[in-house]
C-alpha cells in the first residue's frame, strides 16, 4: 500500500511534465517519460525547456526536407548539413557574453 502513493505521485508529475512539454510543442510521451522517472525535477525540467516553435528552420540540401537549424544530419536522408552562409555573415552571440 505504501508503494501506490508513490506511483501516484509518479504518474501525476508524469502527467504534467507531458502536458507541460506538449504545450511548448514537444514530445508529449518523452516528457511523460521523464517526469515519470524523475517525479519533481522533470515537471521542473519541462517548464524551463524552450518553446520548439521558436526554432530556426532551414531546408535540406539533398531531400529538400525542412529541418531545425540545430540539426548537423537530416532525418529523412542522412546528408550532413553546412551551416548556412547567411548566419555566417551576421554576428552570433558568442558564448563569453
Amino acid at each position: 500500500m505504501v508503494g501506490t502513493g508513490y506511483v501516484f505521485i509518479c504518474l501525476c508529475c508524469g502527467l504534467s511534465a507531458g502536458l507541460i512539454g506538449r504545450y511548448k510543442r514537444s514530445s508529449f510521451w518523452l516528457w511523460f517519460a521523464i517526469g515519470f522517472v524523475i517525479p519533481i525535477l522533470g515537471t521542473i525540467a519541462a517548464l524551463l525547456w524552450r518553446f520548439e516553435d521558436n526554432e530556426v528552420y532551414r531546408e535540406c540540401d539533398e531531400c529538400g526536407h525542412v529541418i531545425p537549424l540545430y540539426q548537423q544530419v537530416c532525418n529523412r536522408c542522412g546528408a550532413d548539413q553546412e551551416w548556412p552562409e547567411e548566419l555566417e555573415a551576421e554576428e552570433l552571440p558568442s558564448a563569453a557574453g
